[in-house]
């Protein structure tokens, strides 16, 4: 097919400029959301339960204001307060504004009890700062949500209608800090967090790494290439591939409908990486045959057939660690090893199909390999060849003595996913979320939804027993910070009807008494627990906990309680964006596994395909599965956890690795063929091959390396562990697979000896 292409360079044109203008016209689509329920199969029974609920009952994902200062408790700043959520409920994007200006608050009356703003602001008369803050700090409910049990601060908490992406999220968060700013409450901000704002800060932060990074890992991959042929043309062919394989990857999830998230947000990174390294392969063996040929079109071929069959397979065991992905449920993780998996197919068209034949048309002046270039790497790998090839047997055993101090770390890895730490400690959201969680309450929310079995169930006095029972039983888990439940609200009218003459809240034991307090409660938040059948009720919880691993630990223990002790004949399920996040945990773990799998099963079986050998296929994976332990060695050892950007490098960085080692062997398997012995064959084809392996992985290197900068922690930790991982695996190729090879062919020609010609 090159062969043929070589001679049409205009129709290699159109299609390297269709390859680039198509996916043009796909982007308009695309759409930037990292929303947690992105993250989950359309059938996953959290997904499923949780869209159900927000059917019936509002949304738990909320945006909260912090308020402080000195002036807090005077009636101007609670006017204020006021005017703000009149002010955004009239936004059709918010269904409702809590705090303490908007609360309902049960008191005794003369004709049982009243249901009325905790605090109006607006009533006739003159009430002392002081008197608004006690009679907050009086209320059951209020202390711990909506005000600092101090009375230091108070909260906004703002409710939306159900929001579908994160975009909308964060013009729900933009909304809420203009209507601050006019509403003249901006001096006693003090934080603005919660599950909306933590979306919005994620995807300002995939925003700002893809502003930053992509140009800047372009113009390194353009340097780095200048770099090593100092021709002009070889940085525009680069440019125009760059275009090319982002433009084809992305527009792969604009086609499909997928949303580009935090995990896609690697991607264009690394293709433009894997671009570089794939350019690099190419033109430098066209500078190579150069050398031995007299004809432009005569090294433009030999060049390019050089790297024509190790780059394919080099393409696809790298597209088999992307496909791999596509065995984890979680959906944004699989959609980037599909998104990648394209970019990899136009790499490997657009590098040994179309650029020969343009390098042909346009290029045709001598390629001298320059001593700033390749050759400068000759003499590290010249030292590592002689290493592996003199002392195999100490080289193999030295590896096998740091995998033996290593492995022991493994046990350290954590599956963790805590979002907040994607954060640094200084970053506005982090600092937000810890005033919140010190003033008022955790910022994580869940629910344990009950159904009764029939209609007006939850009235029976039993049934709201049991249910405060479980509430009793959550209180005193140290993960629990605050509970809201229909047994509170019903208590609370029933303390108030019997003319609060004692401080503790007990429950009617008649059903006709509770179904005549709720016939004349005439308030909002009882509705927000409990629909109009009174059927299904739900209970709230806030957490501390925002890691996956202690929300999940808490679940297990929710659930082994309520099937040991049944809350009567209620049915009940855990929902909520607690349990949304708890079950990415679970979800990151069966891909986990899944994926490592299928990685290693596709690879090892397009090795079997290219040598036509099991045996050449289970000596090439061994340097490239290893360097792949290592880095979750690196990752024990620095207590870094297995999440959603970490859970890619298995895959990723064996389907990169295995590259240089296609292109290794396969120049030794040459060799051999045409009757070098074993240490010849390596010793010509690591001088030949060698120097390109080790700048690949130089390229590779410092571009992800370049990422580590980012202030985004999933980015910089999955690059940096990428990284280290791709600068192992050199390593390994250069001085592993040489030194494996000669010990396993002398083990072969040893035991091809007979018995007899041995003795004799």
């Amino acid at each position: 097919m090159t062969g043929w292409l070589v001679d049409r360079p205009r129709l290699v044109a159109l299609i390297l400029a269709a390859l680039i203008l198509l996916p043009l016209a796909a982007l308009p689509r695309l759409k930037l959301d990292n929303a947690p329920e992105t993250y989950f199969p359309v059938d996953a029974p959290a997904l499923l339960v949780t869209q159900q609920l927000r059917r019936q009952f509002p949304e738990d994902q909320v945006l909260v204001g912090l308020f402080s200062g000195p002036a807090l408790w005077e009636t101007a700043t609670l006017k204020k307060l006021a005017h703000l959520g009149v002010v955004l409920e009239q936004s059709p994007q918010v269904e409702r504004v809590l705090s303490v200006v908007s609360a309902d608050h049960i008191a005794p009356a003369d004709d049982g009890f009243s249901v009325a703003p905790l605090i109006d602001p607006s009533a006739p008369g003159r009430t002392a700062a002081e008197q608004w803050r006690a009679r907050a700090l009086s209320d059951r409910f209020a202390p711990g949500a909506l005000v600092a049990r101090d009375g230091s601060a108070l909260a906004v908490v703002v409710r939306p209608h159900q929001l579908h992406d994160s975009r909308q999220r964060q013009a729900l968060d933009t909304l809420v800090r203009e209507a601050i700013s006019e509403s003249g409450l901006s001096p006693m901000l003090q934080a603005i967090g919660g599950p909306i704002a933590l979306d919005v800060a994620q995807l300002r932060s995939m925003i700002r790494d893809a502003v930053t990074f992509t140009p800047v890992t372009t113009a390194i991959g353009l340097g780095l290439l200048w770099w090593m042929f100092r021709r002009r043309l070889v940085v525009v062919f680069a440019g125009l591939t760059y275009a090319a394989v982002v433009g084809a990857s992305v527009a792969a999830l604009a086609v499909t409908g997928r949303p580009f998230t935090l995990v896609d947000s690697m991607l264009p990174p690394l293709l433009l990486a894997l671009s570089t390294a794939a350019l690099m392969h190419l033109f430098s063996g066209i500078a190579h045959a150069s050398q031995r040929h007299s004809t432009p079109r005569a090294w433009v071929l030999d060049g390019s057939a050089h790297v024509a069959r190790p780059a394919l397979f080099a393409a696809l065991t790298t597209i088999a660690g992307l496909l791999s992905l596509a065995a984890t449920p979680v959906r944004p993780i699989r959609d980037f090893g599909i998104a990648g998996s394209v970019g990899l197919a136009v790499i490997y068209l657009t590098t040994v199909w179309l650029l020969p034949a343009l390098v042909l048309r346009y290029d045709r002046s001598p390629w001298p390999v320059r001593e700033f270039g390749l050759r400068r790497l000759d003499g590290l790998v010249r030292r590592t060849t002689r290493i592996a090839l003199r002392r195999p047997v100490w080289v193999l055993g030295s590896f096998a003595l740091v995998l033996a101090a290593g492995v022991p770390q493994l046990a350290n890895i954590k599956v963790q996913t805590d979002l907040y730490k994607f954060f640094p400690e200084d970053h506005a959201l982090t600092r937000a979320t810890r005033a919140i969680e010190q003033r008022l309450t955790g910022v994580t929310t869940l629910e344990i939804v009950f159904d009764a079995a029939s209609q007006d169930g939850l009235t029976e006095p039993e049934a709201l027993a049991a249910i405060a029972e479980v509430q009793a039983w959550l209180r005193r888990q140290p993960e629990v910070t605050y509970t809201l439940s229909l047994p509170d609200i019903v208590g609370e009218m029933h303390w108030a009807f019997s003319g609060a003459g004692s401080e503790q809240r007990l429950l009617p034991d008649r059903r006709a008494l509770v179904t005549q307090y709720l016939l004349i409660y005439d308030g909002q938040d009882l509705y927000d627990l409990v629909d109009r059948d009174f059927r299904r009720t739900r209970l709230l919880m806030n957490l501390s906990a925002r890691g996956s691993v202690e929300i999940n630990a808490l679940m297990d223990r929710v659930r082994e309680h309520l099937i040991r002790h049944p809350p009567g004949d209620l049915g009940w399920q855990l929902a909520g964006y607690g349990r949304l996040f708890g079950d990415q945990e679970r979800l990151l773990m069966r891909g986990q596994i899944a994926s490592a799998s299928a990685v290693g099963a596709m690879v090892f079986g397009l090795l079997v395909i290219l040598w036509r050998s099991p045996r050449a296929a289970a000596l090439c994976m061994v340097p490239n599965a290893t360097p792949v332990l290592l880095t979750f060695v690196l990752m024990g050892a620095l207590g870094i956890w297995l999440d959603m950007a970490t859970a890619l490098i298995a895959s990723v960085a064996t389907g990169i690795a295995v590259d240089d080692t296609i292109y290794l062997y396969q120049g030794y398997r040459a060799r051999r063929a045409a009757g070098a012995r074993p240490a010849f064959a390596l010793a010509r084809t690591l001088r030949r091959t060698g120097p390109d392996c080790l700048a690949t992985s130089a390229i590779l290197g410092a571009q992800f390396l370049l990422l580590g900068l980012s202030a985004f922690i999933p980015t910089r930790e999955f690059a940096l562990l990428t990284a280290f991982g791709l600068g192992i695996a050199v390593v390994f190729d250069l001085l592993m697979l040489p030194a494996l090879l000669l010990v396993a062919d002398s083990s072969r020609r040893r035991r091809a000896i007979p018995p007899a010609a041995a003795t004799a």
